[in-house]
């Protein structure tokens, strides 16, 4: 990380991933369709809505800031959501865009702490309606939109928002790089792109995270150089950067102890296979974690303001 000595890096919190309940082979090049379709398929599936929801952090399924190892997810989760409002100047910045929004949780906070408009692009439908249920609930329907589609091909105009934000979603993509050039093309001159991730760590060869990406049915993680120079080959210029990976082994270890705690109500809603599933690839994202394989942490870019 020497290279962005001139950013503000910090370490603080956590991680978020997801575990997927079948196994797969090698992916290609070929693979960038297969990848959204699964991560589709999975994220509508009953038993990933149910245990996503009821384990991973309610509305908020991302890895959180941690103040103490024993600290409930779902506060951690929005900790983290505070955290990122407070890196943008979110008194001009109006109009966001939340890519892989989950359940809106960060959408909802944006809407009714700082007045935002958000509109949330996720692939799961099932997410996305509990997400219209919760705006509807709270009456910010008209501040939060939600939308159906992949952040790969973002189905809005050029230069149409503020801000694009993200947490913890582009692992699952195939084509990153495209990632982040949809977000340059749907920022308007001097919008910011912040968002969280989990990669792995820059020195960290691909074949050593065999388990992991087999369960996000891809053949790579993005890590901060990628970002980084995919970013600035897109057009954007960093403004900050926080390393915040020694949280990651945190939040999934949270995740394995609710789980484990859980167990029994949690296999009568979701089944056996697919809780002794997930309590083994929670087990392996742990391992590499503790290992330095993995990193998390908060990136900010700004696109520079027409001249």
């Amino acid at each position: 990380m020497g290279r962005f000595n001139h950013v503000t890096i910090s370490r603080l919190c956590v991680s978020h991933s997801f575990i997927w309940e079948k196994n797969m082979g090698s992916t290609t090049k070929d693979n960038t369709t297969n990848a959204v379709d699964k991560a589709e398929e999975y994220y509508d599936s009953s038993n990933a809505d149910q245990f996503y929801f009821r384990i991973w952090g309610g509305e908020h399924i991302h890895i959180g800031l941690y103040n103490y190892e024993e600290e409930p997810i779902g506060i951690a989760g929005k900790r983290i959501v505070d955290h990122m409002s407070d890196i943008l100047d979110l008194t001009i910045f109006k109009k966001v865009l939340d890519l892989g929004a989950g359940y809106g949780g960060g959408a909802r906070y944006l809407a009714t702490h700082n007045g935002c408009h958000v509109t949330c692009l996720n692939l799961s439908e099932t997410q996305n309606n509990r997400n219209r249920e919760f705006n509807k609930e709270r009456k910010l329907d008209h501040l939060v939109d939600v939308a159906h589609g992949s952040f790969e091909d973002i189905p809005f105009e050029a230069n149409s928002f503020d801000v694009v934000w993200s947490q913890d979603s582009f692992l699952h993509s195939a084509d990153r790089a495209r990632v982040v050039a949809e977000a340059y093309r749907v920022l308007k001159p001097g919008g910011m792109f912040i968002f969280t991730d989990i990669m792995k760590a820059d020195d960290c060869p691909d074949d050593s995270l065999g388990p992991i990406l087999a369960r996000i049915h891809l053949s790579t993680l993005g890590s901060f150089k990628f970002y980084y120079d995919e970013a600035s080959k897109a057009g954007f210029r960093l403004k900050r950067m926080e390393d915040h990976s020694h949280q990651l082994t945190r939040h999934y270890s949270r995740v394995r102890d609710e789980t484990q705690r859980q167990y029994d109500e949690v296999v009568e809603i979701c089944g056996k296979e697919y809780i002794d599933r997930m309590l083994t690839g929670l087990g392996h994202w742990v391992d590499a974690g503790n290992s330095g394989r993995l990193a998390w942490g908060i990136t900010c870019f700004e696109k520079p303001a027409a001249s």
